[in-house]
C-alpha cells in the first residue's frame, strides 16, 4: 500500500504510442469572472479510445469539453486535434461532433432528417446522403424507424438518433455531454452497454463529460478525475478506484471507510497506524516514503475489501470490532452498516442472493490485511 499526495497532476496518463495522439490538450486555462474553471489541464487522447472526463458540478469539465468543440477559446494553452492547433478555428470547421445531454433533435424533422441535416449543410449529393444515413442508422439499430418523428420515440431512441447524427460526419473525435442523463435507470444501464460497442464497432474516438461514477468506470478505456478545474489523477478505471492518488479521488469514486490519525512506530513490514478515535486500537499498515513518523494521516478502505466473522479470526489481519446497524438487501448484493469506535459507521458488503448471516445487533469482527487500505498524508 502506498501514501498518496493531494497535489493535482498534469496528465498525459500511461505512455502514449509514438503516433500523434488523436487529442492533444496543452495547459489549457480558462477564467468564468475572477474563477479559473479550467486551471492548467493537460491530457492525450489516443485514436479509438473512449476517454471520460469525470467529476463534480463545478469541476470544470463542461468547459474543457467546450474548449474542445470551439464553443469557447481557451485564456492560456493549446488544443491540437491530429496534431492540428484548433486555436482560431470556428466549432463548424473542426474534425468533431457534440452529442448535448438534450439529444437537440429537431422536433419537425423526421429521424432521416435529423440524421441527413448536417451532411445537407455541406451540401453533400442527395444520392451519398440517403447511402451515408442508412449506414448510421444500422449502426445504431434504428432501420425502420426513418420516417418517425422525435416525438414518437423512447428516450433511448432519441439518444441513438443524436448519435447518429454525429456518426453521419465520420468526425475524428466524438464529444458527449453527460449522453445518458435524461435516461431512467434501466435503460441508463443498458445503453452504457450500447454505447461503448457502437464505439467500439465504429472505431470512434469519444471524450464523454459525466458526474456519473458508474457511467465512465463501465464505458471508458481512462478517466481522468476533475476538481476544482484541475485534473487530479488520470488512469484506467481500476488504477483510479484501486489506487486513488488523495482522498477526493478515493471519496468521489465509490465508497471508501475512513479514519483520521497519524502514522507511527515503525514495524518488521510497514508501520502503524493510530487512530484519532482511542476506542479503535493501532493496526499495521503498509506505508510508503511520505509518511513521516508522527504525521497527520487518513485511512482508507474500500467496503469490498473488509471481511466479516462472528468469531474473532486467527492470523495476521488488522482486527475491529463493532455492531451491525442496518442490513440493507441490494439484490446481488447485501451492505452492513457497522458501528465501529464512538461515531463511525462504516460499510461492507457480501455478494451474493442467499439469506444474510448477520442482523442488526449482531456484534462482528472486520478484518483486512495491512496491504487492503489506503493512507493519504495531510
Amino acid at each position: 500500500m502506498a501514501t498518496f499526495s493531494t497535489s493535482p497532476v498534469s496528465a498525459s496518463g500511461p505512455s502514449l504510442s509514438s503516433t500523434v495522439p488523436t487529442i492533444d490538450i496543452r495547459a489549457i486555462v480558462r477564467h468564468h469572472g475572477p474563477v479559473a474553471a479550467v486551471d492548467h489541464v493537460s491530457f492525450q487522447v489516443r485514436r479509438g479510445e473512449f476517454f471520460s472526463i469525470l467529476g463534480p458540478s463545478g469541476a470544470g469539465k463542461t468547459s474543457v469539453l467546450r474548449i474542445v468543440a470551439g464553443f469557447e477559446d481557451p485564456d492560456a494553452g493549446d488544443v491540437l486535434i491530429d496534431g492540428r492547433s484548433m486555436l482560431g478555428v470556428p466549432p463548424n470547421r473542426r474534425p468533431v461532433n457534440l452529442v448535448f445531454q438534450s439529444y437537440a433533435l429537431f422536433p419537425h424533422l423526421t429521424v432521416f432528417e435529423n440524421v441527413a441535416f448536417g451532411l445537407r449543410m455541406r451540401r453533400v449529393p442527395a444520392a451519398l446522403i440517403a447511402e451515408q444515413v442508412e449506414q448510421a442508422l444500422a449502426m445504431v439499430k434504428l432501420v425502420g424507424k426513418e420516417r418517425r418523428k422525435p416525438a414518437q420515440l423512447s428516450g433511448g431512441e432519441q439518444q441513438r438518433v443524436a448519435l447518429a447524427r454525429a456518426l453521419v460526419n465520420k468526425p475524428a473525435v466524438v464529444l458527449l455531454d453527460e449522453p445518458l442523463a435524461a435516461l431512467d435507470q434501466q435503460l441508463r444501464q443498458a445503453m452504457q452497454v450500447e454505447l461503448k460497442s457502437i464505439q467500439e464497432q465504429a472505431g470512434l474516438t469519444c471524450v464523454c463529460v459525466t458526474h456519473h461514477q458508474e457511467e465512465a468506470m463501465m464505458m471508458s478505456d481512462r478517466i481522468a478525475v476533475m476538481h476544482q478545474g484541475r485534473m487530479w489523477q488520470v488512469g484506467t478505471p481500476r488504477d483510479v478506484y484501486e489506487n486513488p492518488r488523495n482522498l477526493f479521488v478515493s471519496r468521489f469514486l465509490g465508497v471508501s471507510n475512513e479514519l483520521p490519525g497519524r502514522v507511527d512506530d515503525v514495524v518488521e513490514d510497514g508501520h502503524l497506524f493510530h487512530p484519532a478515535d482511542d476506542q479503535v486500537p493501532a493496526f499495521p499498515v503498509h506505508a510508503g516514503s511520505e509518511a513521516s513518523p508522527g504525521g497527520s494521516a487518513t485511512w482508507s478502505i474500500r467496503p469490498e475489501r473488509l471481511r466479516m466473522s462472528r468469531e474473532r479470526p486467527a492470523g495476521r489481519d488488522a482486527v475491529l470490532n463493532g455492531f451491525i446497524e442496518k442490513v440493507l438487501f441490494a439484490g446481488s448484493e447485501t451492505k452492513y452498516l457497522v458501528r465501529v469506535g464512538r461515531d463511525r459507521l462504516w460499510e461492507a458488503r457480501t455478494t451474493g442472493a442467499g439469506e444474510s448471516p448477520h442482523a442488526p445487533g449482531d456484534a462482528v469482527f472486520l478484518h483486512w490485511a495491512p496491504g487492503d487500505g489506503r493512507v493519504f498524508v495531510e
